[in-house]
């Protein structure tokens, strides 16, 4: 696969999602959400906000955005903001990573585990599933670190990369709760996820520099490299009108380790485009109630 570099500088990119002809994605570290016009203009909106590793498209419009104390929308027209989920009576929280729609108007989203903080203490993280409604409930916890997730085509599984542990497949229920949990691979770098329309997982691999497709059953059907140095990958989605431009995010050379050591990686972060042979799923708005 060709890799055209479309974005570069960045300290640690996530979160890419495509909107039309609109790409959007974020920097872990430097803060801010970004938003990536056909010309090649970059407009940043939400720069104090930081750990953002999860966006979606709502169906007015605005986008919704994860990062530390909860999930909030944005509408890039007016420069507004306000919140979807900033806390849960009872419970720690520490905000929210990785999510994914469910289809049905709301997501499914992992909690961070530290508030974005690489400097505290690790704290276990889980799965919530918030409905259109705004009605939360835990549907997993005890994990080592939630991130990427993605649904099976029918909408009756969700993958999951706890990093760490590995990939995890969940049977969906009506109602859209889990009814089962099993190891799908037993990849312990993955990190983003998206899924494409024959089922397959397509898995961003941080430690290993790598994007991994895995089989509807778990096993591996091809491994990609990415252009030096980029060794750090950190998340891909689809998009183009065929759903066949995949878009990636990477984290430079050392993103990850010098995260731990509580530094800035060097701007050597960048978003990638290629094309793949098998179309991605789309992934459906929320219907949150915005505004």
């Amino acid at each position: 696969m060709e890799f055209e570099e479309l974005v570069s500088g960045y300290c640690f990119l996530e979160a890419p999602r495509v909107a039309g002809d609109l790409v959007w994605f974020t920097d872990l570290l430097l803060g801010g959400l970004h938003r990536l016009s056909p010309d090649g203009r970059i407009d940043s909106f939400l720069e104090d906000r930081k750990h953002i590793g999860g966006i979606c498209l709502n169906e007015d419009g605005r986008v919704i955005c994860g990062g530390p104390g909860g999930i909030v929308w944005f509408d890039a027209r007016t420069g507004e903001t306000g919140p979807v989920l900033d806390g849960m009576p009872g419970e720690m929280f520490t905000g929210s990573n990785d999510f994914i729609p469910d289809g049905r108007g709301g997501l499914y989203f992992g909690t961070l585990s530290s508030g974005g903080d690489y400097e505290q203490e690790n704290v276990p993280t889980a799965i919530w599933h918030i409905t259109a409604e705004a009605e939360v409930s835990k549907q997993d916890e005890g994990l080592k670190f939630a991130n990427g997730m993605g649904l099976s085509p029918d909408g009756h599984r969700l993958y999951h990369c706890e990093s760490q542990a590995g990939i995890f497949a969940y049977d969906l229920v009506e109602d859209g709760s889990f009814a089962g949990k099993r190891l799908f691979n037993e990849r312990l770098d993955g990190d983003g996820l998206a899924v494409d329309a024959e089922g397959g997982v397509w898995v961003a691999s941080y430690d290993s520099g790598v994007i991994v497709r895995l089989n509807p059953d778990g096993s591996e059907d091809r491994k990609i490299k990415l252009p030096q140095p980029h060794k750090v990958v950190t998340s891909l989605c689809f998009g183009g009108e065929d759903w066949c431009d995949l878009y990636v995010t990477t984290g430079g050379s050392d993103g990850v380790n010098a995260m731990m050591r509580g530094e800035l990686p060097e701007r050597e972060a960048s978003l990638f485009r290629t094309r793949s042979d098998i179309p991605g799923r789309p992934v459906p708005a929320t219907r949150f109630r915005t505004g």
